[in-house]
């Protein structure tokens, strides 16, 4: 599932977390964020990668300033990508619907 099927039902607006249920799946409100906040930068990656890929199909190349156009197409992309949630909110979201899969890297260490 691409990743602006799966937000479409997550409120864009901030709301109030409890934080002791953070804290509950990790045991350290620092270890909840740092792993919240690796999960946005993530998802913010993917979504400005997917949103240019999508803008350079409709892009006109031109080298002169007085040839650039409005493009209908490029303009309802952007607003549809502006209207997505902002990546803190997708993680906090996944992080609490236990939507992501972490690790510590001493215990991959300690598997290899």
């Amino acid at each position: 599932m691409d990743i602006k099927t799966q937000v479409q039902k997550i409120n864009p607006n901030i709301q109030a977390r409890d934080i002791q249920e953070l804290v509950r799946k990790t045991g350290s409100i620092y270890e909840a964020i740092n792993i919240m906040s690796a999960r946005a930068n993530q998802l913010n990656d993917d979504i400005k990668a997917e949103l240019h890929e999508k803008l350079e199909e409709f892009a006109s190349h031109s080298d002169t300033i007085e040839e650039i156009q409005e493009n209908k197409e490029q303009i309802e992309i952007s607003k549809f990508y502006e209207k997505l949630p902002n990546s803190v909110i997708i993680s906090i979201n996944e992080f609490t619907n236990d939507q992501l899969e972490f690790r510590y890297r001493d215990e991959e260490a300690a598997n290899e």
